[in-house]
Order: structure tokens, then sequence, then C-alpha cells
């Protein structure tokens, strides 16, 4: 029998192993019954569904968790005639797309030596012909000995291993296979010898010689495995793509609940309202096994359920324990592995470290068995550890879900992550209170507003609400969490409202645990983008508690009126609901907190008038308060005072010191901006604001601090793209370093991203010591529209004469119409252009500045009293012509756009009519809405 695998090297091309990597050994181990170490456990429950039960996923798993759970782990097999098609056994994959693999040393997954250990010793040498075996088989002492190696002082973890198609991976895994266990593969033969030798092992013989090498390992056994490959970027093994009719049964698969690409997201899934695709989470991964390949012990990230499918091939063993247990587990491997978590304490989070279930049952662990096959379902439950093995080639997927019943372990998860400083995958409490929301709306709807609501929607969520729901308990538990935390903190602390988009961009995590933030986080003055949770308040900085305040997306109060909606017993809430909790997350709030802890202040009225004075102030800006938060505004609900809302006229107070402009430290870093290019003027709503017009290339330089370096000053290149529907894109580049770019859909926001990572760099130079740094006072608030150069007069102006129409209503109108005076006649704009000497729709190049000598022509450009009267005279005729406008637009919405289109050429030509022009905007409107 031919032993050596080095003909599969040549498959491997793109292999990051060397010329000693296990595709260019040989295997000459022999499988040795008699060693057998096969643990004797209990199987887990199995669940075979009829046609009807299956239909509804979410269901399905409520109605067997009550059997389950108590398990950790079950197997469902679905009805007879459920078959979906496998994209992935298209000839197209199957052998021409390659994917990853690690190389698995299954023989070091619970036998090991700790790292630093191995540091003190020789280098590991591996034997002449060894390979997952040798030929003579030594005692373990001995072989331990030979294991000690001194490669590293890094955590143990699995390397990269080679690149293989399914086609490749199989004819691997194959004869490997009966390599190692005495046999040749693809042909059917009898056993010749008493021991069995010779015969292709069953389930039973390759479990028994998997914790052989496990727990008594004599030889180096090292596999590959294909695992968490993202099936955004290899492919799913469902159907996700229409095919033919929508009775097809493609197209049946593809919708199906039980299609992991839709599991997360169903109805009943709080993942749901997740916005992101965290891969492996909500995009399912693929795992692609050859024999002996291993899934460490582990639980779900956030103690999610889990859903596991096995799309094809030999089975996976899976074994369970409980999460009533989980604590037991832990405690039993820390015992029989001491030194491997004294040296890394976090060791389970890594995946890479397997303990006998004989053991674990030794130690009073409950461990349950599950032998999955090729069509089957395994579903791990929340906070059950689990782990297993493959018996040969074959292809599993694997995603998680939420169902209400998850979330009293998510909140646990997410606690113990916070003890253990750990990263979280999401938010949980976005997830909760999204729930909570949508909940009390779908309930409060059909009474409220007479619409039609989906039944079984209403059923779904009245199951989990009422006084001892899951998701009233879940909701009521985090309430009463908040409310203590918040009243820990000292009494003198500002309190603020979060702005909507706190955590809009990005997920915001306490610096000192990574507790997540959705709901509340404590800041500085002295470090604006530095957040901790309530609980590590005082870990923030040294700054006096003066300086220091709490942002919070809802009060406690309205948290608390938001659990009796959901229990049903707020009095005239319930109809009312939905909108209610919509103002709870906004403003309008009442008695936030009782006046013995937070005391009243005052807040004067005369604040609002600052918004006149062209002030950039927030609610964050403004409020400083020694408690929170009705609302009060001018205009908007946007200024915030504790336990009452003032009526319209009420007078109160607030030291002025704490209005202050922030942005104003800010503006005197901005230089000049140097117009680069003026682009070509786009006419659509996204396009302009009352502000500024957005010309689609428009590009200009400014200097400001290097984000990369805070130290100096950089040259940064603001322009705008034209992003198809999302209207315009704004970019903001370094120059010297054009990788370093950032990009939104508004200038402010691309530029308080550009703000962002230099506080971050600044924080960070500023904790090594470093000098020469700019003072965070100056790095509080910038402008993007004073960035970009849109508040430069003769930029606006060159702007302007690219819009000789006013076809961009929103800026004409804010300009003009709210304005008493107009522009002056004959005024004369400046501009630096290059070889220009008029302006039209095309872009306007300008070569102003290189270094620090002028290089530019200079032209004027007159803004002649024709054109300030047209101007003047949209203002009349829109005010005063309402006779003209009313004809125009019955006789404009009669028209087809073809129609309005000849009419929109006629009336674009010269006239100093008033009547025309006025035609004109009202008829360049309905074209817009036509369009």
């Amino acid at each position: 029998m031919k032993d050596d695998l080095s003909g599969f090297a040549k498959k491997g091309e793109s292999s990051v192993e060397g010329s000693n990597s296990p595709r260019h050994r040989q295997v000459t181990a022999k499988w040795d019954p008699s060693d057998a170490c096969r643990p004797v456990l209990d199987e887990a429950p199995v669940f075979y569904p009829t046609l009807e039960e299956f239909q509804d996923t979410i269901r399905y798993l409520a109605t067997i968790r009550p059997l389950a759970e108590a398990y950790g782990i079950c197997r469902i097999v679905p009805p007879p005639s459920w078959s979906p098609p496998c994209p992935l056994k298209e000839r197209s994959v199957w052998e021409t797309s390659k994917f990853s693999t690690r190389i698995q040393q299954v023989d070091l997954l619970q036998n090991r030596e700790p790292m630093r250990k191995k540091s003190r010793c020789r280098k590991r040498k591996r034997r002449r012909g060894s390979r997952m075996g040798v030929p003579k088989r030594r005692a373990s002492s001995d072989y331990l000995q030979d294991k000690v190696t001194a490669e590293s002082d890094e955590k143990f973890g699995f390397q990269s291993g080679s690149e293989f198609t399914l086609e490749d991976f199989k004819e691997y895994d194959h004869h490997f296979k009966g390599c190692y266990f005495g046999y040749v593969a693809g042909e059917t033969m009898s056993c010749w010898n008493e021991d069995r030798t010779g015969c292709k092992p069953s389930v039973e013989d390759i479990e028994g010689e998997y914790w052989r090498i496990i727990e008594q390992p004599t030889d180096e056994v090292e596999v590959y495995y294909g695992a968490d490959l993202e099936t955004g970027i290899f492919g799913s093994g469902f159907p996700r793509t229409l095919v033919g009719d929508d009775n097809s049964d493609s197209d049946l698969y593809m919708k199906s609940g039980w299609n992991l690409n839709n599991f997360p997201r169903l109805q009943g899934s709080l993942l749901r309202f997740e916005r992101s695709d965290i891969s492996g989470v909500l995009v399912p991964w693929l795992y692609v096994g050859m024999c002996f390949s291993s899934f460490c012990w582990h639980v779900e990230d956030h103690h999610l359920y889990s859903l596991n499918y096995l799309h094809w091939g030999d089975p996976k063993i899976w074994y369970g324990v409980p999460g009533s247990h989980a604590s037991a587990l832990e405690d039993a491997m820390k015992k029989h592995l001491p030194d491997l978590f004294d040296e890394q304490p976090d060791l389970l989070n890594e995946l890479v470290t397997q303990l006998s279930p004989s053991v674990l049952k030794s130690e009073g662990v409950p461990v349950y068995r599950v032998v999955q096959h090729s069509g089957e379902f395994v579903l791990t439950f929340p906070r059950a550890y689990h782990s297993g093995f493959n018996c040969g080639f074959n292809c599993a997927e694997a995603v998680n879900v939420a169902p209400v019943d998850w979330l009293a372990h998510g909140q646990n998860a997410v606690e113990l992550y916070s003890e253990q400083q750990r990263k979280t995958s999401l938010s949980h409490d976005k997830l909760l209170f999204s729930a909570a929301e949508e909940a009390v709306r779908a309930l409060s709807e059909p009474a409220s507003h007479g619409k039609k609501t989906d039944k079984s929607l209403i059923w779904n969520w009245k199951s989990v609400c009422g006084k001892d729901g899951p998701l009233t308990e879940a909701v009521k538990t985090r309430v009463q969490m908040e409310g203590e935390r918040v009243k820990s903190l000292p009494k003198s602390i500002q309190f603020k409202r979060m702005e909507t988009d706190f955590d809009l961009q990005t997920e915001r995590e306490c610096f000192f645990c990574s507790y997540d933030l959705h709901l509340a986080a404590a800041g500085c003055k002295c470090s604006p983008d530095l957040f901790s949770c309530l609980k590590h308040f005082e870990h923030l900085c040294s700054c006096e508690p003066e300086n220091k305040y709490v942002v919070l997306r809802y009060t406690v109060d309205s948290l608390e009126r938001l659990v009796e909606a959901l229990e049903g017993t707020l009095d005239g809430f319930k109809d009312r609901a939905s909108e209610h909790f919509q103002n709870f997350s906004d403003s309008d709030i009442n008695d936030a907190y009782p006046t013995e802890v937070h005391p009243k202040i005052q807040i004067s009225a005369t604040a609002c008038q600052l918004k006149d004075d062209k002030s950039s102030w927030s609610p964050l800006e403004v409020l400083d308060i020694n408690g929170c938060c009705a609302s009060y505004g001018c205009g908007s609900d946007s200024l915030f005072i504790p336990s009452k809302r003032l009526r319209k006229n009420e007078n109160v107070e607030v030291c002025p010191t704490n209005l202050t402009n922030i942005s104003s430290s800010t503006k005197k870093l901005v230089n000049h901006v140097e117009p680069l290019e003026f682009g070509e003027v786009m006419h659509g709503k996204l396009w302009c604001s009352k502000e500024a017009i957005f010309p689609r290339g428009f590009k200009s330089r400014v200097l400001f601090y290097n984000v990369l370096d805070p130290t100096v000053m950089c040259s940064y290149i603001s322009e705008i793209l034209d992003g198809g529907l999302l209207g315009p894109l704004f970019k903001v580049t370094l120059e010297e370093f054009p990788t370093e770019a950032f990009t939104n859909t508004s200038p402010d926001k691309c530029w308080e991203m550009v703000l962002q990572k230099l506080n971050l760099e600044t924080l960070k130079l500023r904790g090594f010591g470093k000098q020469g740094l700019p003072l965070m006072q100056h790095l509080q608030k910038i402008d993007g529209l004073e960035m970009f150069g849109f508040h430069s007069p003769f930029i606006l102006q060159a702007i302007e004469k690219l819009d000789p129409t006013c076809r961009c209503l929103k800026y004409w109108s804010h300009k003009y119409v709210d304005q008493a005076d107009y522009p002056r006649t004959n005024s004369e704009v400046h501009l630096c252009l290059s070889n220009t000497s008029h302006v039209n729709s095309s872009s306007l190049q300008s070569t102003c500045y290189s270094g620090d000598t002028k290089k530019s022509l200079s032209f004027k450009l007159n803004l002649i009293t024709q054109d300030q009267d047209r101007f003047a005279n949209v203002v009349a005729g829109n005010k005063g012509n309402e006779e003209v406008d009313r004809v125009l637009e019955r006789l404009f919405k009669k028209g087809t756009l073809e129609e309005l289109k000849i009419m929109h050429r006629v009336l674009s030509g010269e006239s100093p009519s008033i009547e025309r022009t006025a035609a004109l905007a009202i008829l360049h409107q309905e074209i817009q809405k036509k369009v």
C-alpha cells in the first residue's frame, strides 16, 4: 500500500507550509483497536419534526427547548422530503474553488506543556519518517519528553495550512484515512484479522482512536481543518439565488427558515435587530473536515444558540455539557490542566484545548454525545459547552440565533465579558431595547391606529410580554441594573442626553472593560473620545468630578415606564406606547430622577437665543446639570432639565460658561482652504443644503494636524464624489498617504471621523510621554463645511456661478428668501484660477498655491445687476404673484414628463420676466417629482 502523500503537495502551490508539512510526509502509523479510549456516555435527545412542525423554525425550537436544554445539545432530523440542493457540489466550485486550512496538532490538544516551559528546552525535532504515527510505539513519558520545544513564546494555536479544492481535500482525507487505519481507500473489505486490522473502521472505532490520541499520545498526529470559512467569500451550501418559478424546490429552500442564511434574522430572533453582517454570527461559516479534525471545548459568543447542518460526508461526533454546568466544566479543566490555565487564563476562548469526556464525568460534569449524519442539524443551547471531531471528509455550515428566551443568558454573558475585560461581538442593549420598542408598537397598533397587523406577530409578542414574560423580565432586570449604577454616581456629576448617532457608525465600548455603551457612557472634557461604563467611571481619568459627565440614551424613569408598557399595566399608555417610547429615546421626558438623588437646577430659556447667534451648540455641549432629563428647546426639543417640563415662556437660568461654542477652539486651527477643482453642479435635493451647494468633482486642500503624527501639520484633500442613489459622498484623504482616507455622506461626519482618529492617536502618544501634541480642547469639535471650504466667500460665489438658473432650490431659497439683503451690484469675486477667463458648468481648475509661493492667475467675475435682479425677482415672484403660481402649478401637474421637459427648455432661455423666472422654479420642482 502506497503511503506517500507527497503527490498532494503539487496541488497546494499557494500553501504557506514548508517541506516538513503534513502534506509532504508519509503516513506510517498503524491503528491498534486494543488501545481504544472511547468514552461511555449517554446520548443527547433526537427529534423528528413532522413536515407541518418543520414550517416554523423558531416556534419548533421553542417547542423542543424544555425537553432538550437540560442536555445542552440535541440532534434534529428533518422530514425525509426535505433535501436542499447544495451549490458547493457544482463542478465549478468542487473542482476549482480553493479554501484555506489550519494544521491541527491533535496529539497536543490535551497533553502539552505551557509555552513558557518550552522556551527553556531544546527545539522540537521531527523524527525521520514520522507522520501521524511512527512504526514503533513508545511509552507516553518518552514521547512527551520529545514533544517539548522552544520554537516561540507565543500562545499555542493552529498554524496556517495548505489551500485545497473540495475534490483535492476529499482525495487527501481518503488516502490518509486508508493509510492510518490499514485499509485501501475506496474498496469494500472484510476483516482478515481478529483484531479488525485491514477493515474500514466504524464510527465507534474512530472515536476510540481519537480519544486514545488525546489521552495517551504516542505519535505526532497532525491534520488539516477548513474551519471558519466565510460563506460570503467561498459560498454557502444552501441556495441563495432565485432559480426558476416561485414554486420550484430551489426557491422553497432558498426561503426556508432552516436555510442558515435566513435563520439568524427570522421573526422571533433578536439578531434581526443587528444591522451589521457579523461573520460567523449572522453570516454562516463553513467547516470542511477530515478524519480527526477537531473543534475544542467552547461556548458560542454571547452564549447564543447555534445551529449546525451537515451538508454531506462522514459523521461528525459532538459532545455537549448543559449550560447549567458550564462553571463545573471550567473548574474541571482548570483542575486537570493547571499549568496551561496559569499561563493563559482565557484558554477556553482560544478553542485549542480538549479534555476527555471521561475525565469530566469523573468530576461530576454531565456530558452527552451526538452523532450527526449528513442532512441533519445539531442545536446547541445558551452557554452549553460543546466540542467534537470529524470521522472523515465532510462539510458543515453553522450560524447563531437569539430567541427571546436567550436574553437572560445574553445579559449574563456581557456582565461576564466585562469582568474578563473581553470585547463583545454585538450590542446586547441595542437588541434588547429594539425588541422592546417593536413589541410595544406591535401590541399597541391594532387598538390605537386600527391597522391590520399580522396576528401571528401580535401573538408572538404577547407570548413574551406581560408581567412574567421573558422580554419583560429581561428589560426589568436591565432597568434595575442601570438604575443602581446611576444612583451610585457622585451627586455632582453632570448628565447629558446621548446623541442619537452616538454608536451609529461604530459600537462604543468602555475603555477599561469593553462593556457596551449603548445605554450610558461616562466621559471627561480632557478626553472627548474616551468613554467608560458607569461601573468604571472613576477609572476614566484623574480629573475632578466637575469635569466629568454621563450621557444617557434614556432616563431611568422612561425605562421604568417602558417596563409598565410591556407589563400592560400603565393606564392610558398602552394605546400610545410606541409613540411614547420614541419620545423616551429623544426628549419630552418627565420626572427623570428623584430630587433626593440629583437636585434640580435652573436653566435659562435665554440659552435658546444662542441658536439665533449661529452657535453650534448641541444638547451635549449645553447641558450642565446635576439631574436629568426633561426637555425644552427652541423650535426643537434640545435642552434638558430634571423632574419637570418647562412651559413655553417659563424663565430659568443657566451659567453662561457652560454654553461656550466648542467649535471656536478648532476654528483658529483652520488655515486657508485652497480650491483645486470646482466640479459641476448636480440637480437633486441631496446635492445641496441650506448652507452650500455640493458640486460633483469639487476638490480642495487644507492644512490640519496629521492623524498619523499629531505633532505635525499636513495637507488634506477634501473632495466630493458621486455616490449614485446616495447622492454626494464626501471624502477626505491625507495627501501624502492616499490610503488614509475617510468617507461619509456628510461633510461634518467625514471630518469628525478625522478628528476621532486624531484624538485616539493623540491620547495614545500622550500615554507614551510624547511632547508637542495638540491640546485636547482644540480637538473637541470641527466644522466639516468649513474644512471643505464652503465657508469661504470666494469659493461659495464661484460655485454659485455654476448654477445660473438657481436649480439648487434649497440653497437659493434659504439664501435669499430668509435674508433681508441681496448680493451687492457689480461686486467682484476674486478666484484663483489657471488660464480661465469665464465660468461655465465645467470644472474651474485652480493652481493657487504651491508650497509657500503663490502661482496663480486672478480674474474678476462680475455679478452683473441683471443677475442680482433675477435673484431678487425669484423672491418677489414667489411672494407677489400667487395667482400665477397657482395657475402654473395646476398646469404643470397635468403635463407628461416629455411635455414638461420641452417647456423647461423654452423657459430656460434668457428673460427678465418675473413670471417666467417664477415659472422656471416651479417647473423644476414638478420635474423632480415626476422623474
